[in-house]
């Protein structure tokens, strides 16, 4: 069975940082395509950054500069590095995790940016 675990996320000020992280289990976790979602209140689940097998890094223009994702495929979990984080990056953000025409989603973790 297939599972997604996001953590990381917090109450943090503006300016800060955090790391957020989404370990897989079941999986052979290296051969998938690994993306971050957020969805904000009232709004529609956005794509925030996304890495391929390879690699490959792709981002929404709203965080370019600002964050970050990586993945360790030792450990089958993705990251997303966010610095001078801003109120407008509050959200729930999601992994997912996808091949082809296949696709699973974590449960979210909340991150919150105010003073």
């Amino acid at each position: 069975q297939v599972q997604l675990v996001e953590s990381g996320g917090g109450l943090v000020q503006p300016g800060g940082s955090l790391r957020l992280s989404c370990t897989a289990s079941g999986i052979f976790f290296s051969a998938y395509a690994m993306d971050w979602y957020r969805q904000a209140p009232g709004k529609q689940r956005e794509l925030v950054a996304g890495i391929t097998s390879s690699s490959s890094t792709n981002y929404a223009d709203s965080v370019k500069g600002r964050f970050t994702i990586s993945r360790d495929n030792g450990k089958n979990t993705v990251y997303l590095q966010m610095n001078s984080l801003k109120p407008d990056d509050t959200a729930v953000y999601y992994c997912k995790m996808r091949r082809n025409l296949a696709y699973w989603w974590g449960q979210g973790t909340q991150v919150i940016v105010s003073s």
